[in-house]
This record gives structure tokens, sequence and C-alpha cells, in this order.
């Protein structure tokens, strides 16, 4: 196995988990919150068979082809729910949207406080540098060789989709935030703009360039936590 075959089935792996998780989350608070459709898909599950059935080109044949054209993946997936429930309820509906990102958070900082604890325990050691997939190194020979770069690139890619999706720009989950302070009339006009599909497209183009030069800084950040005494 090649380093980098091996380095795409780490990421491919990483990212078919977190996305599943994040669908999940949309579909279990919306089940939660009164709208089935995603539970009756069954996206209230890990299982990645109705995730990927759902969207196979996001799932699998862009990610795979965009690693072997470029070295980066990129993919989507996503969750059904009711439009007429979510015009009904915005606030629910946004609270479902905002379950997703919340869940890469919450994935982020498992990862960061898995390394912390191996690090205190000399099973992980700070690297000399940093980058997405070496936020830590094993401190010995053993399973440390396998779990630092897989915590790592756990912890990267959840604060990357946490930091994408919650970009307050359509299609994005960040999107429907507004929709927990507007008044219902207000939050329908505001709903119907940002279905507008030139928007969408401007929102995901715009979102990209605001969220790469941020992802550094983050993981800069995450890094003074994992590491206080450490200064990169």
């Amino acid at each position: 196995m090649t380093p980098n075959l091996a380095d795409g089935l780490l990421w491919y792996g990483v990212f078919l988990f977190s996305t599943i998780c994040h669908e999940a989350a949309h579909a279990w608070s919306a089940l939660k919150l009164g709208d089935d459709t995603a539970a009756r898909g069954g996206q209230v599950s890990l299982n990645p068979v109705p995730h990927i059935r759902r969207e196979p080109f996001g799932m699998v044949v862009v990610p795979i082809l965009s690693w072997l054209a470029g070295g980066w993946l990129f993919g989507w997936a996503s969750a059904p729910y009711d439009p007429q429930w979510a015009r009904q309820y915005p606030r629910r509906a946004a609270l479902m949207a905002l379950a997703g990102p919340a869940t890469n958070l919450l994935l982020a900082a498992s990862a960061a406080l898995l390394i912390r604890v191996g690090y205190e325990w000399d099973f992980f050691r700070a690297p000399s540098s940093l980058s997405a997939a070496h936020l830590a190194v094993a401190a010995h020979d053993g399973p440390g060789g396998i779990l630092a770069p897989l915590l790592s690139v756990l912890l990267s890619l959840n604060l990357l989709l946490a930091l994408f999706n919650l970009v307050p720009l359509p299609p994005l989950d960040g999107s429907s935030a507004p929709l927990l302070l507007l008044p219902p009339a207000a939050a329908e006009k505001y709903s119907a703009v940002m279905r507008s599909p030139w928007l969408r497209y401007a929102g995901i183009l715009l979102a990209s360039r605001i969220v790469s030069p941020i992802l550094p800084r983050l993981l800069l950040g995450a890094a003074s936590v994992i590491y206080p005494s450490i200064h990169y």
C-alpha cells in the first residue's frame, strides 16, 4: 500500500464517518421536532447504506475522484426533510439544520480530548510542525502510529465541516440560524430568498473563500489548547 493510498483511505474513512454522523444528527433532530421524512428513509442511523444510497456521487464517486485528481477530498451528503414542515416551523427547521455542524464540533472536541489524554499518558507526542493529518505523533511503536493520524484527521476534518457549514450563506446549515430570531412572516420571506439557485451556488463559492484562511488558525488554536506549553 503506497503512502498516498493509505492517506486517501484514512481521509475517506473519516469523511464517510463524519458526514454520516452529520446527516444522522439532522435526521434525528428532525424526527424529535416533528418531521419523520429522513427517519422513513433510514437516515436516523450510522449505517452508511441509506446515506450513500441517497447521495452516491457526493459520498463515493466525487470524493474518490477528487482525491485521485488533486490529493484533496471533496464531497457532500444530505438528509431529506418536509418543506411544508420547515415553512410551518421555521425555528424547528433551524435547530434541525444546526444539529449537523454541532455534531461535527462534538466529534472534533472528542478527538482533541483523546489526543490530550494520550499526550498526558505518553501515548502521543506533540508534532514538531502542524498539519491537518499531524496534530499528534506516536510516542512509541505500536497502535499509536495509527491512532495519531486518525485522531488528527478526525479533529481537522470535523473542524472544517463545522466551520464550512456554519457560514451563514445558502445552502449551508448556518443560513438557517436567523430563523431562530425572525418572526414568522419575515422568516417565510427570508427562506424564500435563501432558496434561490444562484444564491446557493454563490454561497458555496463564497464560503470556500471565507473558510480557507480561517481553518489554519483554528488548527493552531486547537493545538494550543491540546499542548498549552508548546508554541508553534
